[in-house]
């Protein structure tokens, strides 16, 4: 089976501020089937309170520019076609289009 990483930027979630729990209840409720499905590896948001920063090979730290924003989940599945279908359930859920994006694999992760 296959990693996807289902995500989305926080500037494509246009929802207004009374509906923000509603939508936090459904992409809670398809998180939940997919866990009870056994599909669920892990998610979150970013916290965009927190800066990134780049870790250079010699240990030093400088400020990263590009942005990673936005909530995001891991599901493990046997086809692309049901990562798909995952997708699209939380896009309903978040009210905002989501990226899929499929795991290259690794036998040593």
């Amino acid at each position: 089976m296959a990693k996807y990483l289902i995500s989305f930027p926080s500037a494509t979630m246009v929802v207004a501020d009374a509906d923000l729990p509603a939508v936090a209840e459904a992409s809670h409720e398809v998180i939940r089937e997919a866990k009870a499905a056994g599909v669920y590896v892990f998610g979150g948001g970013i916290d965009e309170r927190v800066a990134p920063v780049l870790v250079h090979a010699d240990g030093s730290v400088t400020p990263e520019t590009s942005r990673l924003d936005g909530g995001f989940c891991v599901l493990e599945v046997p086809s692309r076609a049901e990562a798909e279908g995952w997708a699209a359930r939380l896009a309903a859920a978040c009210r905002t289009p989501q990226e899929l994006r499929q795991f290259g694999y690794d036998p040593e992760s």
